[in-house]
Formats: structure tokens, sequence, C-alpha cells
């Protein structure tokens, strides 16, 4: 094997940036979605079925924001 012939594809020591576009946007994302859950800190009324709950709207935001990210991590890695 060459030198300039590598297992790695050819990509200097394997390794690709982990600075990319999509990872920009997302974390770009993930911080706005953070802001908007902060700045609404206001007591709110949840219901879910049955039981009424009141909660900050933070707190359900974020847990929402949770549930579809744990939604979404769920579906990626079943799709690969």
């Amino acid at each position: 094997m060459s030198p300039k012939t590598s297992a790695s594809g050819g990509t200097a020591g394997g390794k690709q940036s982990a600075v990319t576009p999509a990872r920009i946007v997302v974390l770009l994302l993930a911080v706005l979605a953070l802001i908007f859950i902060f700045e609404n800190t206001g007591e709110t009324k949840i219901r879910l079925l049955i039981p009424e709950v009141t909660m900050p709207l933070w707190t359900a935001l974020l847990a929402t924001g949770v549930i579809g990210a744990l939604c979404g991590a769920y579906f990626m890695r079943r799709r690969s």
C-alpha cells in the first residue's frame, strides 16, 4: 500500500469536520427555542385528558421540546 492510499477513504486522518452548516443551523434553532421558552415564564393551565395542572409555561414548552427531540432521535435511529 502506498503512502497516498489509506483505508480511511483519502480524508486527512479519517476525520470529518466537526462544524458543518447543518450543525450550526440545529444549534441556532436550539438556542432560539431556549430563548423562546425562558421568555415565557407566566403561569398557565394545562389539561391533558382529565387532570388540569397549573405550571409555568416554560416548563410545559421545555417538556414538549424534549419529547419532540426524543421522538425525532428515535425515528432517525430507526431510519438508519
